[in-house]
């Protein structure tokens, strides 16, 4: 198809997309950046945010992404994720409540090693808190 990309996600766990797209917008490093048809050649690491697809049909497709990184080339897509979700599976209340118990876990860290661990895990849901806000 001409006027279409090809998309390729993966996760450690499962190929999550592979398809013809129109365009993808994704949370690069340094800033988000949009893929379409054309795009000159790129390689991009990954920050956490929303990945957000649009499909040939003009629907629009969102996953939230962290680590991992992004190529371009020949109108071909490849983006290798350490961990991507669809939103749409990201129940609000359960986060909300992981959160919590994150927060307290961190308060009640027994030494730096488990401190660094939790605070990491924290970070990792807030951010995906934050995609859920910002990717609706």
């Amino acid at each position: 198809m001409a006027n279409a990309l090809k998309l390729e996600l993966v996760s450690p766990e499962k190929e999550l997309a592979s398809r013809q797209v129109k365009a993808v917008l994704v949370p690069g490093l340094e800033g988000e950046f949009e893929v379409m048809p054309g795009h000159a050649p790129v390689l991009s690491i990954l920050r956490p945010g929303v990945l957000r697809i649009t499909e040939i049909s003009g629907a629009e497709t969102k996953f939230f992404v962290r680590g991992g990184y992004v190529e371009v080339s020949n109108d071909v897509m490849s983006v290798l994720a350490e961990y991507a979700i669809p939103l749409e599976e990201l129940n609000p209340e359960r986060l909300e409540q992981e959160i919590r118990w994150a927060e307290e876990d961190l308060q009640d860290a027994r030494n730096d090693e488990e401190r660094r661990k939790l605070a990491e895990r924290l970070d990792f849901l807030k951010a995906l808190r934050e995609a859920l806000k910002t990717g609706a």
